[in-house]
């Protein structure tokens, strides 16, 4: 039997009454999040000029989040899943070596505005495809993603398809049709971060994922071999050698993923690979509050993967600040905090911040510093005036596993802060209430409802 039907066989066997309290209340976090930054992200140029671009006037059933306008579920799909990722706010797995709900959720609930599907079906229907792409992520990783695929997409893709194939209840075969379409749909890569193709890269893994199972369930075909054919996606993307496809079935729901290593939710809205720095940069400058004048020499140390892609000194856009650490780090120590707004406009050419750049410098750590197996890790040293140092180290940045999780008040914290940027405030309390209490809805759009200000019969006309 080909690894595409096995993945079917699993993801339908996964019901809500038999997932473990701790995965129904991660999936409940991941959808706050997921929500919350969705509807933040929709002000950024990147997802209005994809809806301006893709929607046109042909409206349909789902809602495009923060235009309060509704869309074919495709269009919305692609629109709200560039929006999820706009902001690089939004949650991580390590497993997966990217981000596992913005692939899903945005399809997911294009979706359940069109079915009525039930609160407990769009869990369930979420849990299995999280599963599905961190399990496949199992095989691929690390090559995958240090050859420079954007594993949010590439793998992403596969776990948004598995999802709508689940909510829309299909048969084994052509849950097994719908991966192996996605795998022709798979893409993203890496040279394209820190531009709007970076969050363009999940608005279309979205609607490929949700393309993919709509064309199963309508009798397309594709070959249920994708993924070990001689010429299928491991060996495309990976390359023979390069990938234990034996690690992916061994290792299904055990544990599930969303429950461990779980869903990292980010304090800071920029490249994760940059949070260890900012809690271990964060926890000096709000203690000793050092003035940029007595900052001599600031250095960082995170792992070599991670500094791949963060290392700008001198970033030129608010996106490309996004994934500089030198830049992240000037502000932690101007501002002793990091916000949405400190990536909006030119905030990145803020004269304080531009000063102390050039005194930032990033290397990788070494096995000295870190064992070899944490990737997650920071130290930092700040020169000062007069000779005094500051110093830190921590061993991974709080939220990121469901072992060191964001304590739910901040949690809270964040969701209202980003859902009041798209939303009057009147809405949000409501919203926050129906999704911690998502396995009671009788019909998952009633979240959608809530967000375009609409009566449940309204949202299901």
């Amino acid at each position: 039997m080909t690894l595409a039907l096995e993945l079917a066989k699993r993801i339908n066997s996964l019901t809500f009454n038999e997932l473990p309290l701790e995965a129904v209340h991660w999936a409940k976090v991941g959808i706050l999040d997921t929500v919350g930054v969705t509807l933040a992200g929709a002000r950024e140029d990147a997802a209005r000029i994809v809806e301006s671009v893709i929607t046109g006037g042909a409206g349909g059933p789902s809602l495009v989040l923060g235009a309060n306008r509704r869309a074919s579920a495709l269009d919305a799909a692609l629109v709200n899943g560039t929006a999820s990722h706009a902001l690089d706010f939004d949650d991580c797995n390590n497993t997966l070596g990217g981000h596992p709900s913005a692939p899903i959720l945005p399809a997911l609930f294009a979706l359940a505005d069109g079915t009525g599907a039930s609160g407990r079906d769009f869990l369930a229907a979420y849990v299995a495809g999280f599963e599905t792409e961190c399990k496949i992520a199992l095989g691929v990783h690390l090559h995958h993603y240090m050859k420079g695929w954007h594993p949010t997409a590439t793998l992403g893709v596969f776990g948004c398809a598995a999802a709508c194939a689940k909510l829309m209840k299909l048969p084994d075969d052509k849950v097994a049709t719908a991966l192996a379409i996605a795998a022709s749909l798979a893409s993203g890569i890496k040279a394209n971060f820190g531009t709007m193709v970076k969050p363009l890269h999940v608005g279309q893994c979205a609607r490929n994922g949700l393309f993919a199972a709509l064309l199963a369930r309508d009798g397309f075909t594709a070959n249920d071999g994708a993924f070990e054919h001689k010429q299928g996606y491991f060996n495309v993307f990976n390359g023979e050698g390069h990938y234990d496809a034996g690690r992916i079935l061994p290792a299904w729901a055990r544990p599930l993923d969303i429950v461990k290593p779980g869903i990292a939710i980010k304090q800071y809205p920029c490249c994760g690979s940059t949070h260890p720095v900012l809690d271990a940069i964060l926890g000096l400058a709000r203690s000793h509050k050092p003035a940029g004048d007595d900052i001599e020499r600031v250095d960082v140390w995170i792992h070599a993967r991670r500094l791949e892609h963060t290392n700008r000194p001198d970033p030129k856009t608010d996106l490309d600040a996004k994934f500089s650490v030198q830049y992240c780090v000037a502000r932690a120590l101007t501002d002793r905090r990091i916000a949405i707004e400190h990536f909006e406009g030119r905030a990145y050419e803020d004269p304080a911040v531009r000063k102390l750049l050039p005194r930032v410098h990033a290397a990788p750590y070494t096995t000295a510093q870190f064992p070899a197996d944490n990737h997650f890790g920071a130290e930092v040293r700040i020169a000062l005036r007069g000779g005094r140092a500051l110093a830190a180290k921590v061993d991974q940045p709080l939220g990121r596993t469901s072992d060191n999780p964001l304590p739910a008040a901040l949690l809270k914290e964040k969701f209202e802060n980003c859902a009041s940027r798209a939303l009057p405030r009147e809405r949000v309390a409501p919203l926050y209430s129906a999704i911690r209490g998502f396995e009671n809805l009788r019909e998952a759009r009633e979240v959608t409802a809530i967000i375009a200000g609409e009566t449940r019969k309204q949202a299901a006309a």
